[in-house]
């Protein structure tokens, strides 16, 4: 620390407001001052950096985005304004930690000159400056190597270290604090130079990589002068999310919520339906009959596009919520196509096609299972079969054991009569028709299926203090039951028949979106595949409801996705967080070491079969879908 500064230091009387900021850092409570013109001091926790971005009158820069996304950042609009602020704030974490950093975030004034029509595109330039001492230097060093913007793309850059002396901001801000620095400047490549449009996607890419290799230069720091235990740079990201997160978290919750997806587009006749098909010898597709959509999906998409993501300060949230939105517009697209052409195409963007390492892995099971087949598939055998009313009590126990658990577990049990066979989780409701008629050995594995997973992961995401945790993230579905159909063969329960049902789904799904009619797929499960008629008709229903819905691939899909998972030593614990998709695995990880996530307030129960740990040990070692038959 030098002389000079610590003379000021001594020197310098506080106003109130920065006293009152300063008592906030001792305590180790948060911080969020707003200055004139768009300034603002915010400090998530203490932390031996601090991130700042001097606005000079500029406004709309990603520069402010970048240092707005770290836990400690200084926004001001000029140096004169930023240097009591640090010096005071600066004195308090160095004398906490031994140590205290700044890193200087800004942007070049003009990128090279391209044109929208340009047949190529130039690499742009990234300059790095820091002070002389060892720790600021490996910092620059690291940021340097974190600025290799692969995720970018369009764009290559050009990273030069350039003498402190050739940057009048950072050698104002380093000479008038004493604190090591490091400045980051970078070409405005996500606006047009001579129109000055933005290039939306190119700005959030730019933004989240600049500020993750900010947060890799403030972990080397951290570790060069030994201040703080970490072991991820994301650890050091922030701990809380603010306002403006909630707000838009709630607003996306209301429009998922004016409508049930699976319920807008299943038949309220399949029962009717079966008679009728049957009636018509199997030949002619039946009458499907649907809930009228209470929904108004203008209005709800008004709503869904007028939520405000740009104040979350969180790239990671950010993107989280962007993909949701995404999602819902997809949904509510899906669910106004209802009985029309348009929804099987909608469909197939929500889900995905069928691919053809999937379809050969289904058609395998198929195969290789075909010896079990009896020609009677789907058939019931009366003194093993449980009806609604034994599955609802099933049910009732199970989740009064969850609730002895966690208190919060307050689900409902519906017995519907609008609902093909089976049973279906709506938000908190386990929905079961009553139509349903099952062997009853499946019963135990059927609810670990539903109740220990879809209702555990709602119940969990709801603990986790935002809303978009419990609904799901976008794409969560296929994971979330491939979680189900394993839970299955950990609760000792995964038979022949129902991998053949869902091997089969599969192969439904892709004949389906070929384009062939109810009555070929229905034909070609029962006289290739031998399943039984009604089984084959509640399958084909899946398939064809609303004109044509291609999830049912899901399953075997999420299963295979989740043992991959497992044989490469991933863990399960962050599924049970909430409702999340194999590609956030990587995000929820980083958002509980940030803390903003916590561990699962319950889990299954199926994790504690007496063969439960067996069965695991097993799939990390490597398993495929007919390893995991139990009975």
């Amino acid at each position: 620390m030098s002389t000079a500064r610590r003379r000021a230091r001594q020197e310098a009387s506080h106003p109130d407001w920065l006293e009152d900021i300063l008592d906030c850092i001792r305590t180790d409570k948060s911080v969020r001052k707003d200055f004139d013109r768009g300034g603002r001091l915010h400090i998530d926790r203490p932390l031996p950096f601090l991130c700042v971005h001097v606005t000079k009158g500029r406004e709309d820069l990603a520069a402010r985005d970048v240092s707005a996304a770290h836990a400690s950042y200084l926004i001001v609009n000029d140096v004169e304004e930023a240097l009591p602020i640090i010096l005071a704030v600066g004195e308090v974490l160095h004398a906490r930690f031994g140590a205290f950093m700044l890193l200087d975030v800004d942007e070049l004034e003009h990128d090279t000159l391209i044109t929208a029509d340009a047949p190529y595109l130039p690499p742009f330039e990234i300059r790095l400056l820091s002070t002389d001492d060892a720790a600021a230097e490996q910092a620059a060093t690291v940021l340097a190597e974190g600025a290799d913007i692969r995720q970018v793309k369009f764009r290559t850059p050009y990273v030069k270290r350039f003498e402190l002396s050739t940057d009048p901001q950072a050698l104002a801000l380093a000479r008038g604090t004493g604190f090591p620095l490091v400045a980051v400047r970078f070409a405005p490549i996500y606006r047009q130079p001579e129109s000055g449009y933005i290039y939306p996607d190119l700005r959030e890419r730019l933004v989240a990589n600049i500020f993750d290799a900010g947060l890799k230069a403030f972990a080397s720091f951290v570790s060069a002068t030994q201040t703080v235990k970490l072991t991820s740079h994301r650890a050091l990201g922030r701990k809380a999310f603010v306002d403006a997160v909630s707000r838009a978290d709630r607003s996306i919750d209301d429009v998922a919520s004016t409508f049930d997806f699976l319920l807008a587009v299943t038949p309220i006749n399949a029962d009717a339906a079966w008679q009728e098909f049957k009636a018509n010898k199997f030949k002619r597709t039946p009458q499907f009959l649907y809930r009228p959509l209470s929904v108004q999906v203008e209005a709800e998409k008004r709503k869904l596009f007028s939520v405000a993501f740009d104040r979350f300060e969180d790239p990671v949230l950010y993107h989280l919520y962007r993909e949701k939105q995404q999602e819902l517009d997809l949904q509510l697209s899906l669910i106004s196509s209802r009985e029309t052409g348009r929804f099987i195409e909608f469909g197939r963007a929500l889900y995905g096609p069928v691919e053809p390492s999937l379809h050969r892995i289904a058609t395998d099971i198929l195969l290789r299972t075909e010896k079990f087949v009896r020609g009677d598939e789907g058939e019931e055998d009366e003194a093993g079969i449980a009806d609604c009313f034994e599955v609802q009590a099933a049910a009732r126990a199970m989740i009064e054991q969850y609730r002895h658990q966690y208190s919060r577990f307050v689900a409902e049990i519906e017995l519907r009569d609008d609902l093909p066979s089976g049973l279906l989780v709506s938000g908190e409701r386990l929905l079961i028709s009553r139509h349903t008629r099952m062997d009853r050995n499946r019963v135990h594995a059927l609810l670990s299926h539903e109740i220990g997973v879809h209702l555990l992961t709602y119940f969990n995401g709801s603990a986790q203090g935002l809303r978009l945790f419990r609904s799901g993230l976008a794409g969560y579905e296929g994971m979330q039951e491939g979680l189900a159909v394993f839970s299955e063969y950990m609760a000792g329960g995964m038979t022949v028949g129902r991998l053949r049902l869902i091997a089969a789904r599969v192969i439904a799904c892709a004949i389906m979106l070929d384009g062939r009619p109810f009555a070929e797929t229905y034909s070609l499960l029962v006289d290739e595949y031998g399943f039984a008629p009604a089984a084959a008709f509640n399958l084909s229903l899946r398939l064809y409801r609303g004109g044509g819905l291609a999830k049912d691939a899901i399953y075997l899909r999420g299963l295979l996705e989740l043992l991959e998972h497992l044989k490469a030593g991933g863990a399960l614990d962050p599924f049970w967080m909430g409702k999340i998709s194999a590609a956030h695995f990587k995000v929820m990880q980083e958002l509980g070491l940030r803390g903003l996530l916590k561990a699962p307030v319950i889990r299954p129960a199926f994790l504690s079969h007496p063969q439960a740990q067996a069965r695991l040990d097993k799939a990390r070692a490597g398993l495929n879908p007919l390893d995991l038959i139990t009975s």
